[in-house]
């Protein structure tokens, strides 16, 4: 089979959810090796019982997915329901390995895995992390790192368990799946956000505080940059004006987001979500909906003179930021992916952090699509 399909499925339980995506899977479960499985949270806790059933009713081996406040299917966004979405397909068993979490340190990958890594020279991960462990930054960093792997995928979101699938439940640090280089994935991410003004040095700062930009305080440099308008009253800028930092070495511009956490007038700082030191640069962005369709549409134009044919399938990784609360009703942004990619079979989840290369984002949208 050279497409995956796609199955999603709602229901008062996660029987009624499950038996929904079964039934839909029945005419391609014996060509299919591979899914991609994603829960709402309301199933959180039902997940693993979710899983048994699929596996034995499709006899499908091999399972990937999280869990997120919001899921994706096609052209259909699920919220606050019990919901199951699922992709599946077929891959060479030689060109794919799934891992479960490491919660520590990349060494508790399997000398098996590493050996395969190497062997294999695999090039591509799909990945899913745990929020509240400290060090997911550093092993995403460091997996992709040390094994010269380019990763995308999210972290869960989730009101109840955490929970992530590597062919079990899974879950605490980072797990997923490596692609040899036969497999062909095309990735791309969306930023969604437009800057105010240009790079600052940071020149005075204190773990997350900025105290002087340029050599002036910060809170000056900020108001210059988002006009007179917005200065007057900043208790507007909350959720539309964020902080960013520019990535070095980036040849698109590439930058992570972060929140403003605290403006304080008296002194002229301001307290940003990430930990900066003299000598970075940042810089300030806004955000809204329509410099976010903007910006998507722009990478799915992009991304679109980069394939060769319409794609087997794709995984998206959207912020929980986004969605209906950015875009203003569910299915919007997931029908803009269909509408420029040509439906093509799609599933996803709305992230608390989204994964591209070694880095983790915020209010990004990340595809990933098999081609």
């Amino acid at each position: 089979m050279k497409r995956f399909k796609v199955v999603h499925g709602v229901g008062e339980d996660w029987a009624h959810a499950a038996q929904t995506c079964a039934d839909g899977l029945a005419d391609i479960a014996s060509e299919a090796n591979i899914a991609f499985i994603y829960v709402t949270d309301r199933l959180a806790e039902d997940f693993s019982n979710i899983l048994n059933y699929l596996r034995q009713k499709t006899g499908i081996q091999h399972w990937v997915g999280s869990v997120g406040i919001g899921i994706c299917a096609a052209r259909t966004e699920y919220y606050d329901c019990r919901a199951v979405a699922v992709m599946a397909g077929h891959i060479p068993e030689q060109s794919f390995r799934i891992f479960p979490s490491i919660s520590e340190n990349v060494n508790q990958l399997s000398s098996e895995h590493q050996s395969w890594v190497a062997d294999a020279d695999a090039h591509v991960g799909i990945v899913h992390g745990d929020p509240n462990n400290m060090k997911t930054p550093q092993l995403i960093d460091d997996l992709a790192q040390n094994h010269t792997l380019f990763l995308v995928g999210g972290l869960t979101s989730s009101r109840a368990a955490c929970h992530q699938v590597a062919n079990r439940i899974t879950g605490g640090g980072v797990s997923g799946i490596m692609f040899g280089p036969d497999v062909g994935v095309q990735t791309a991410l969306s930023q969604g956000c437009v800057p105010v003004g240009t790079h600052h040095l940071i020149s005075d700062c204190l773990d997350n505080v900025l105290i002087g930009l340029d050599g002036r305080p910060a809170l000056e440099v900020f108001k210059e940059d988002i006009g007179e308008l917005l200065a007057r009253d900043l208790n507007r800028v909350t959720g539309y004006i964020h902080a960013a930092i520019p990535l070095a070495g980036s040849d698109t511009g590439d930058y992570m987001v972060r929140n403003l956490i605290a403006i304080d007038p008296e002194h002229g700082w301001l307290a940003i979500g990430e930990p900066i030191s003299v000598g970075d640069r940042v810089m300030f962005v806004r955000r809204d909906p329509r410099t976010a369709e903007h910006d998507l549409k722009l990478m799915l134009a992009k991304l679109n003179k980069r394939l060769n044919g319409p794609p087997r399938g794709g995984v998206y990784f959207s912020c929980v930021a986004r969605g209906p609360g950015m875009f203003g009703q569910p299915g919007h942004e997931i029908s803009l992916l269909q509408d420029q990619l040509g439906d093509i079979p799609l599933v996803g989840f709305y992230c608390g952090g989204e994964i591209s290369n070694s880095r983790i984002y915020g209010y990004t949208g990340v595809l990933a699509l098999f081609t």
